[in-house]
C-alpha cells in the first residue's frame, strides 16, 4: 500500500552513504560528551527517514541504515523480516486486514558466557489504521517520529557505540524493532523466535521509548520482573540519576510494559525507560505532559504537526539534547556494570 517516487527512494538511499554520522567510522577517536551521539542520531533518523511505517520503503531503508551503523561498530548485525498484518477501519465502519512485510534489526556481540543483556527500541512510526486517523493527520509519510521513537533508537545507538570497545562477561544484543505501531507485532515476533534456551539466558531487556515529550523520565520494571532484578536495575538506575541530580521516577503497575507486553508475558526481566506523566489523565502514561497551548492534547504521539524537530525545538528548546544526555548518563554506567559485574572485572 506504500509507494515512494524513485527520486525519494534515491535520496533516502543516498543518506546511508553520504549523510551518515562520522563517529561510528572513527572508533578509535575519543567519544564526545554523553548524549551527543544520541541527539545527533535522533536528528538524523527523524530528518532522513520520516514516515518509516512498518512495511514501507522508508522503514526498510531506515532498517538498512541501522544495520549499517551496528556493523560499523563491530557488531554482528542482520535484518530480520517478518510478515504481519493490521486491521483497517473505513469511515463506513468496514474493517479489513492489511498485510505487510516488516523488518527489524538485530545486532549482537558475544561475551564470555551466553547469558545476555538486550537493549531494545522500536524505530517504526505510526501507520494510519482508519479513515479517521488519516483525516486527523495521524501517522503517515510526513511523521518524523522524533519522540516516538527516534529518541529511543538514538540512545540505543549511543549505548552500542560506548560499549563497543568494552569487554563484557555477558553477551550484548541491540534490537531495533519494527511493527510496534501495528499492535506491538515486532515484540511478539521477537519473542516467538526465541528458543527456550535464549529466554532462559536473557538476564535483562532494557526498552527505550518516547524520551523527549514527556514531563518526567521513568524507569519501570516489568510486572513479572523479580524483586532481586528490580534492585539491580530499576532501583540502581534511580540511584544513579539521583546522584547526578537527574530528575527520575518509577511507576509500577499495569502500564509498565505498553508496547512490549509480549516480553513481560514471556517473563523476561524488563527495565522500561520512557518519559511521560503517570499522574495525569487516566494515570496510564498516555498523556505525556501537562496540557498547554503548545501541546493541546498533552501528547505528541502519532501527530505529524507536533512530533517533528522543528516543532519540538521551538516548544521545548534544548530538550532533545538534555534528555539524550540524562538518559545516557544513567544507562551507560548501569549497562557497563551489569554487563561486567565487579567479580568479573
Amino acid at each position: 500500500m506504500f509507494s515512494f517516487s524513485r527520486m525519494t527512494r534515491t535520496l533516502l538511499a543516498l543518506s546511508l552513504s553520504c549523510a551518515g554520522l562520522g563517529h561510528a567510522l572513527a572508533a578509535s577517536a575519543p567519544l564526545p560528551a554523553m548524549g551527543f551521539i544520541a541527539s545527533q542520531q535522533i536528528r538524523h533518523i527523524a530528518t532522513y527517514f520520516p514516515g518509516r511505517m512498518a512495511g514501507s520503503p522508508a522503514e526498510l531503508i531506515a532498517a538498512e541504515y541501522l544495520n549499517q551503523q551496528f556493523t560499523k561498530l563491530g557488531y554482528k548485525s542482520d535484518l530480520r523480516g517478518f510478515d504481519t498484518r493490521y486491521l483497517y477501519t473505513s469511515s463506513a465502519g468496514k474493517k479489513d486486514w492489511r498485510n505487510i512485510h516488516a523488518t527489524s534489526v538485530i545486532a549482537a556481540r558475544a561475551g564470555e558466557v551466553p547469558q545476555q543483556i538486550i537493549v531494545m527500541a522500536h524505530f517504526d512510526t505510526y501507520v494510519p489504521q482508519s479513515d479517521s486517523d488519516t483525516n486527523h493527520n495521524l501517522g503517515g509519510l510526513t511523521l518524523q517520529g522524533v519522540d516516538d521513537n527516534a529518541s529511543g533508537v538514538g540512545v540505543m545507538l549511543e549505548l552500542a557505540e560506548r560499549m563497543q570497545a568494552i569487554p563484557t562477561h555477558y553477551s550484548l544484543r541491540f534490537v531495533a524493532l519494527s511493527a510496534e505501531e501495528t499492535g506491538t507485532k515486532g515484540a511478539e515476533d521477537f519473542v516467538n523466535r526465541m528458543s527456550a534456551e535464549e529466554k532462559k539466558n536473557t538476564l535483562l531487556v532494557i526498552n527505550l521509548s518516547s524520551l523527549i515529550t514527556g514531563d518526567r523520565l521513568y524507569f519501570n520494571s516489568g510486572t513479572n520482573t523479580s524483586v532481586a532484578v528490580e534492585k539491580l536495575t530499576r532501583v540502581r538506575a534511580l540511584n544513579i540519576a539521583r546522584s547526578l541530580g537527574i530528575p527520575a521516577e518509577s511507576h509500577e503497575g499495569a502500564h509498565c510494559c505498553d508496547g512490549i507486553k509480549a516480553l513481560d508475558d514471556a517473563r523476561l526481566p524488563l527495565l522500561n525507560v520512557t518519559a511521560t506523566n503517570f499522574a495525569l489523565g487516566k494515570k496510564d502514561g498516555v498523556q505525556q505532559r501537562v496540557i498547554t497551548s503548545h501541546f493541546p492534547l498533552g501528547t505528541t504521539r502519532y501527530q505529524s504537526q507536533f512530533d517533528n524537530l522543528q516543532y519540538l525545538d521551538k516548544a521545548l528548546p534544548g530538550r532533545i539534547e538534555k534528555r539524550s544526555r540524562d538518559t545516557v548518563k544513567v544507562l551507560f554506567p548501569l549497562l557497563k556494570d551489569l554487563a561486567k559485574p565487579a567479580k568479573h572485572a
